[in-house]
């Protein structure tokens, strides 16, 4: 089958590539012939890698074995593919719950993930950190631990020059993270609420590819980008979407005229949220 070409950069803002137990390149492969570019790839979470971890250097592994992937994706697509590496906030739950940690030596382990994610982002081997809060609901110490590693993301953010993802519970205002940001020096449009709906106070939505969702962030005429987040998982095979959502969404808006809107999630986002330039890193 001869790839498929849209005339624009078009980027999977949030997906996960697991080489070893799912379709890895293969996704990519479906990814680039229905008109796919360009990929930010997030680290699964520690533990799907089989990482329980006891210190911040345990996730080096999680890192270095994700950054092996996106440089494979790379020689695949025609534009390019960037990590983004950071402490899944749903570790806190399997930390306290399944293994006894108290819920502040939990927040100092993963903070101290997050150092060493922070680590490859200064030294240019990842784009962004991927970070958070927990989605369900916790009790009152795990929920202040999770807000007091989102708040160490931030800064780390700040202090490294990067965007930073969020995943977090399903809201239409996170006001308050974006003054957590900007009172740590990162500007809030550089925060990304990953798995977002059309509207979004606070940070940038990246929105997950929901036609009806995508038709009003593009009506909306404010900043957003698209995502899919791919788990990558055998075991669920119909969990979230696949590799090939975004790019048959975003024909789907230029066929319904939303060619602004498409440039505004594939080209003038990334470049405002991430410093990336989808544009020149497109090769044909």
């Amino acid at each position: 089958m001869a790839d498929l070409e849209l005339d624009t950069p078009v980027l999977d803002d949030h997906l996960h590539l697991d080489p070893d137990h799912g379709r890895g390149l293969d996704a990519v492969r479906d990814f680039r012939r229905l008109g796919g570019t360009h990929l930010l790839v997030v680290n699964k979470p520690s533990w799907h890698l089989g990482c329980e971890a006891d210190t911040g250097e345990d996730f080096r592994a999680v890192f270095d074995r994700t950054l092996d992937v996106v440089a494979d994706a790379d020689d695949i697509l025609p534009g390019r593919a960037w990590p983004v590496l950071g402490v899944h906030p749903g570790l806190i739950s399997r930390l306290v719950d399944e293994r006894g940690v108290a819920s502040d030596d939990a927040r100092d382990l993963m903070q101290a993930g997050l150092d060493v994610a922070a680590e490859y982002v200064r030294d240019g081997r990842a784009l962004a950190l991927k970070s958070g809060r927990p989605h369900y609901d916790t009790t009152d110490a795990v929920w202040d631990a999770s807000n007091a590693v989102l708040k160490h993301a931030l800064s780390l953010g700040a202090d490294a020059g990067c965007a930073v993802q969020l995943h977090t519970e399903a809201s239409e205002d996170l006001t308050d993270v974006a003054e957590w940001a900007a009172a740590r020096g990162l500007s809030p449009h550089r925060v990304v609420k990953h798995y977002a709906g059309p509207t979004l106070a606070g940070p940038t939505p990246s929105v997950m590819c929901r036609t009806e969702w995508l038709r009003e962030a593009a009506e909306r005429g404010e900043p957003f980008l698209m995502e899919t987040d791919f788990v990558d998982d055998p075991d669920r095979p119909g969990a979230v979407m696949g590799p090939k959502t975004v790019p048959r969404r975003v024909r789907m808006l230029l066929d319904e005229g939303y060619d602004d809107a498409v440039r505004r999630a594939h080209v003038e986002t990334p470049a405002d949220v991430y410093g990336i330039d989808t544009e020149a890193t497109l090769t044909g």
